[in-house]
């Protein structure tokens, strides 16, 4: 569906990790991808993190999500993201999804939280559990921005924290602001599939210095530094991202701009064609700019979504539909939700199509360019 683009600095980057023995989470290479991804977003801060849910998992911590709180998400969404929360011990509560969108429907939050939440010293409970709504975690699905400004406001009224899984929007804009520096924090994924990879990796962003700091912190065991002892101050995590990891992204960091402008011809390309067959292509809202990591088409119904995937997989074009429903799976089966209209419509219809940067797409390497 989206395979990795190894065109630039990234073998010799990694002679240089070798060469320097700098290769696990110590090294400069660590350093200056957190920089190069906070300056491309325009986050202030950005932590890495050796996996896109591990970065998820210290996010909900970081907003003060506890054991039996409970957080709102989607349920189109990839298993990551409740993962994460079930890492938290928080309980997933889903509400609706836009069409056009993908990502979650202010609309179906604000119903939601009408009917179901109420203020207590200016925290949210939720009137059927008794537990508390302890944060709201909105997807950029498939690189597709949400409606996050909306989303956002609608959470700031309920004094719920926002997390943005931007996994899949590196890239991708509301007007001129990047995905994920909206809500209180963000994550990122870099896993081999990604527009970007560094074969494993995640990244926190936000604006906020404490919370990057404290971020920084929990990802590396929680030590605290000191010339010879091991002194940890609270539980940590070992989610650090290796140095020879860093090395790749820093490289593919360098060829970016190049990836998502080929991205975009392509996205254009396959809208032209499927615009011509009267097949629905899913396209950037108006006022956005998608990365377009997967472009994804919308058929008449399952029985036309099937017979896609059964004729384009079986002549070696590899096509996969939309995410199975979290609520379908077995350990997420008893989440609270609002019907998921939307989210069922798209289920049956919504497949992807391959969208990797084509072989020889991108220009010759010119560091001058830089």
């Amino acid at each position: 569906m989206h395979r990795p683009v190894f065109e630039g600095n990234e073998r010799q980057y990694l002679i240089d990790c070798i060469d320097s023995n700098f290769v696990s989470s110590v090294g400069a290479r660590v350093t200056e991808f957190e920089q190069q991804v906070a300056a491309f977003t325009g986050a202030k801060y950005a932590v890495a993190t050796v996996n896109g849910t591990a970065a998820l998992h210290v996010a909900l911590r970081l907003v003060d999500v506890l054991p039996d709180d409970e957080v709102i998400t989607q349920a189109l969404t990839f298993i990551a993201t409740c993962n994460a929360l079930s890492y938290a011990g928080a309980h997933p509560v889903m509400v609706d999804v836009d069409r056009d969108t993908l990502g979650m429907s202010p609309a179906a939050l604000r119903q939601f939280l009408a009917r179901h939440a109420e203020l207590r010293d200016g925290r949210a409970f939720n009137k059927s559990t008794g537990r508390r709504l302890a944060a709201c975690v909105p997807m950029h699905t498939f690189g597709f921005p949400c409606r996050i400004e909306e989303i956002v406001s609608v959470c700031d009224e309920y004094g719920i924290a926002v997390v943005e899984d931007a996994a899949e929007s590196l890239g991708s804009y509301v007007g001129k602001r990047h995905t994920g520096t909206f809500g209180k924090l963000a994550t990122l994924s870099f896993n081999g599939n990604k527009v970007i990879t560094t074969g494993g990796g995640g990244m926190i962003i936000t604006d906020d210095a404490a919370l990057a700091t404290h971020a920084k912190h929990l990802t590396t065991t929680a030590k605290v530094p000191h010339p010879f002892e091991f002194v940890h101050d609270e539980v940590g995590y070992n989610y650090r991202l290796p140095n020879l990891n860093a090395a790749l992204g820093c490289a593919q960091m360098e060829r970016l701009p190049e990836m998502l402008a080929v991205k975009a011809d392509v996205a254009r390309r396959y809208a032209e064609f499927f615009d011509s067959i009267g097949v629905t292509v899913v396209r950037a809202p108006e006022g956005t700019t998608a990365n377009y990591w997967l472009n994804a088409i919308v058929l008449g119904s399952l029985q036309e979504r099937d017979a896609f995937l059964e004729f384009t997989n079986s002549r070696g074009v590899m096509t996969r539909p939309i995410w199975r429903l979290m609520t379908r799976l077995a350990m997420f089966s008893q989440c609270q939700h609002d019907g998921l209209a939307n989210s069922l419509w798209l289920e049956d219809r919504v497949v992807n199509i391959p969208s990797s940067v084509p072989d020889g797409a991108l220009p010759p390497f010119n560091a001058k360019t830089l």
